[in-house]
């Protein structure tokens, strides 16, 4: 017996490698959304670079790396938005109101494809139990740009829809997860927008029993998120640096720190200089305008992409405006 007792472990250990390499591979785990907010914040900083196209890539390559996340749809969504800004908004006035002057793009109709996905996958998730708090923020975020879309077309009715349901996510989102600071970019926007627009907000309040705001508590929150944002928290600038220049703020210091700190952080997109020097003609500071102003035009003069083509359009107009019927070159 003791003579066979080898060969037993040698057939044994072959049975059980054999086992070991025929057995299935366990199959991919797909990233999780920690993970994928690493490549989200890249994302984000190309898009407030000006560089959207680099933005887009990066959200479809986190679609990519997980088919199943609205947070590759969300990112891709924003960067058109920012597209269809570019394309359409007065870009000199650093008012909040910059009403489109086009109806409509070449872009709209992949936005909302982009949006209905992203609400999509995030119902999916919650209605799974999975990172419940994160996907109500990126549906309510989806719903944000809906409105923000409509905001720029100057459609009241379609804006407070979008609002007002973006408002009940967001508000879930905190509920759920106080932490989640990105959430108060939405809710900063809606509650300083509701209560600064009160003429329309009562004819919103009748049709669609629209929720009131705080012109005060919305600017807090766009603070909160600038300060300790996550993707968030450089649109939260922009939009606060735009509440701060209205007419009704007068907060133009603050506007302009804000709009500074944008050009510091993003020196690749000349739409910071652009409303620093936008400001500087609200306040009256002539010389810093034009110098702004011109030098927005040159460095965009062989514009590369679309950003820079729409900012060399924008400041050329702004000089004309200042000195009409001179030739600006």
């Amino acid at each position: 017996m003791g003579r066979h007792w080898p060969l037993r472990v040698l057939l044994l250990l072959v049975a059980s490698v054999t086992a070991a390499s025929t057995s299935p591979a366990k199959p991919p785990q797909n990233p999780t959304d920690d993970e994928l907010r690493v490549q989200a914040r890249k994302s984000v900083h190309q898009m407030i670079d000006g560089d959207l196209e680099g933005a887009i890539q990066i959200a479809k390559d986190i679609q990519k790396t997980d088919t199943q996340s609205p947070l590759g749809y969300m990112l891709e969504a924003d960067a058109v938005w920012w597209k269809i800004y570019y394309a359409t908004a007065n870009l000199i006035d650093p008012d909040v109101f910059a009403v489109a002057n086009l109806p409509t793009t070449p872009h709209d109709s992949h936005f909302e494809d982009l949006v209905k996905i992203t609400i999509d996958k995030s119902e999916a998730h919650i209605k799974a139990n999975q990172d419940v708090a994160r996907n109500h923020f990126y549906q309510g975020m989806a719903y944000a740009l809906r409105a923000r879309l409509e905001g720029l077309r100057d459609k009241d009715l379609p804006t407070a829809r979008a609002g007002k349901k973006m408002r009940a996510l967001l508000m879930e989102t905190i509920q759920l997860d106080p932490n989640l600071t990105d959430a108060y970019l939405g809710l900063g926007i809606y509650n300083y927008f509701v209560d600064t627009l009160s003429g329309i907000v009562k004819i919103l309040r009748f049709f669609i029993g629209l929720p009131g705001g705080s012109r005060v508590t919305g600017l807090e929150q766009l603070q909160l998120c600038a300060e300790k944002g996550d993707l968030a928290r450089s649109e939260a600038r922009f939009y606060l640096a735009k509440d701060y220049s209205r007419a009704n703020e007068r907060q133009y210091e603050r506007s302009l720190h804000l709009f500074k700190e944008l050009a510091h952080e993003h020196p690749n997109n000349p739409m910071w200089p652009m409303l620093v020097a936008s400001l500087h003609c609200r306040m009256g500071n002539t010389q810093p305008c034009e110098a702004g102003y011109r030098e927005v035009m040159k460095k965009t003069t062989d514009a590369r992409n679309d950003v820079q083509d729409a900012l060399h359009r924008a400041s050329h107009l702004a000089l004309q405006r200042m000195h009409p019927g001179e030739n600006i070159e």
